[in-house]
């Protein structure tokens, strides 16, 4: 049985790799019941393993949209873990740090940034003393915890704490594992995500061109992210309103992501989404309006009607339909857009907030820009 369940486990994070969320899902929560009969009837040597399911589980439940059911299964991973660290500091210290992290994620996604932040902070100060005491074993640890950290100011929108953590990011992972590291290129290209969000393009686009062509150079032209690498500069041109530059970068992600990575992998959608916004941007409606409605639909497919990408796909659709002046079919999209992200969202969330905006213009002014969907980053 504890063969099965390790099994079952390794199962669930390949399933969710190639995008078969649901099935990734299933099998990690599989995992998850068998490892806590076995933790039940022998805790010292099973509750390890279980707080390593309970950490990936949480996970692919936000991949799902399923954020508060995540939220509480990464909180009962950093509960065991910080049992087992007290215990035994050297053994379960490291874990614990890794599961505040996620803790961490899971409350950025619910929108509670303060406790996202305290929990986050832990993390860090945990990394920081491993990395003191073992640097070569726990230096690539802390670096990867800075750049979650600084993930999480940026999705609460403090981008004055954001990028000197995400430059600090970047100039220790270049020290510690060398420019051609995949890490080096990831911090890389949250760097210039971050300048980007502080309008600052003039910064964002030179470090988007050298992480796609180092990730070309590094990983090969169809590792994902290398197609990540494509789509965020495309992105930054558009930013920019080099729709010229952008367009054509679109549709090549869209193109080799549904090659590689399949119709229905979360990023297809994402690359199918951000090509309409730029048809959208171009005014080239009726190129744009067909792709939003089948993001749309394969949205509902394959993550579900409630999954946060699946509210966004939907109010994207309605912009489209708003700017071509069908009111009929945008108004009715905006509303049900609004009602789903207050019930699984919150009254307060971002998102739900933005929806509530899109539909008050809808019914008089002009509509909000598209935004992008939350799977890519």
């Amino acid at each position: 049985m504890p063969d099965l369940a390790m099994s079952l486990n390794n199962l669930g994070t390949m399933l969710s790799e190639v995008g078969r969320r649901q099935e990734a899902l299933e099998t990690a929560a599989e995992a998850v019941e068998i490892r806590r009969r076995l933790a039940a009837e022998n805790p010292t040597a099973y509750m390890p393993d279980l707080a390593m399911s309970l950490n990936n589980l949480g996970t692919m439940l936000s991949e799902v949209g399923r954020r508060q059911e995540a939220l509480e299964t990464a909180a009962e991973a950093v509960e065991i873990r910080r049992r087992l660290a007290a215990e035994n500091p050297t053994a379960y210290m490291p874990d614990l740090a890794s599961a505040l992290n996620n803790l961490g994620n899971r409350l950025s996604e619910a929108g509670r940034w303060n406790q996202a932040r305290s929990v986050s902070d832990e993390s860090l100060r945990i990394y920081r003393q491993l990395a003191a005491d073992v640097p070569y074993a726990h230096e690539s640890d802390l670096v990867a915890s800075l750049s979650n950290l600084a993930g999480l100011y940026l999705a609460a929108g403090d981008l004055g704490r954001a990028i000197p953590l995400y430059e600090q990011t970047l100039t220790d992972s270049i020290r510690i594992l060398g420019e051609d590291h995949p890490m080096a290129l990831f911090a890389r290209n949250n760097l210039a995500g971050a300048y980007e969000s502080a309008g600052d393009l003039g910064r964002a686009i030179p470090l988007y061109e050298q992480t796609l062509t180092d990730s070309i150079r590094i990983l090969g032209e169809d590792h994902p992210d290398t197609l990540l690498a494509r789509n965020n500069l495309a992105g930054a041109y558009e930013s920019a309103g080099d729709l010229g530059r952008a367009i054509p970068l679109y549709e090549q992600t869209l193109t080799d992501r549904v090659r590689v990575l399949g119709e229905g992998h979360p990023a297809t959608l994402t690359s199918r989404n951000n090509l309409a916004g730029a048809y959208e941007s171009a005014g080239d409606l009726g190129r744009a309006i067909p792709l939003y409605e089948q993001t749309l639909t394969d949205s509902i497919r394959i993550l579900g009607e409630g999954h946060p990408a699946t509210l966004t796909s939907r109010n994207n659709l309605a912009g489209a339909y708003e700017s071509a002046g069908d009111l009929g079919r945008a108004i009715p999209l905006y509303e049900q857009t609004l009602t789903d992200s207050i019930r699984i969202l919150g009254e307060d969330h971002p998102t739900t907030l933005t929806s509530r905006n899109n539909l008050a213009h809808s019914r008089g002014r002009a509509p909000d820009k598209h935004v992008g969907l939350p799977t890519d980053s």
